[in-house]
């Protein structure tokens, strides 16, 4: 009888360099596809929300003047008598000073008969944040 050897078998033990650059160009190729989109969703949210905020201070302005016959002297005066929780925050600079405020026709009613973003820059359709 002859002797009996066994054969060792290879088993895998990683991944070839082959394997691994072909997993991260995929890789690569999904975030390409998804930042992009990712951002633009941001962005499209950042505006939405700069509108709701510009909506709801403009109509505490509108209520405050209402109440009182006078415009608030500032955003916090808003806030103090309870037509606002607290200080809006602009969405775009992420910033509660950076509002523009816009003073009434009669100074003699108030300093706020508006208000604007500060941001620099468009919206998606190319209108200036200030504008909105």
């Amino acid at each position: 009888m002859g002797a009996n050897f066994a054969v060792p078998r290879r088993t895998p033990r990683g991944f070839t360099l082959v394997e691994l650059l072909v997993v991260l160009a995929i890789v690569a190729t999904l975030i390409s596809i998804v930042v992009p989109k990712y951002f633009s969703a941001v962005d499209q949210a950042r505006e939405g929300a700069l509108k709701e905020t510009l909506k709801v201070v403009r109509d505490a302005i509108d209520k405050h003047f209402s109440d009182t016959g006078k415009y608030p002297d500032t955003l916090d005066d808003l806030v103090a008598k309870k037509y606002l929780r607290k200080a809006p925050i602009d969405p775009v600079t992420e910033r509660a000073d950076s509002w523009i405020i816009v003073a009434p026709a009669d100074t003699a009613l108030g300093a706020i008969a508006d208000v604007r973003s500060g941001a620099k820059g468009n919206d998606r359709g190319g209108k200036p944040y200030g504008e909105l």
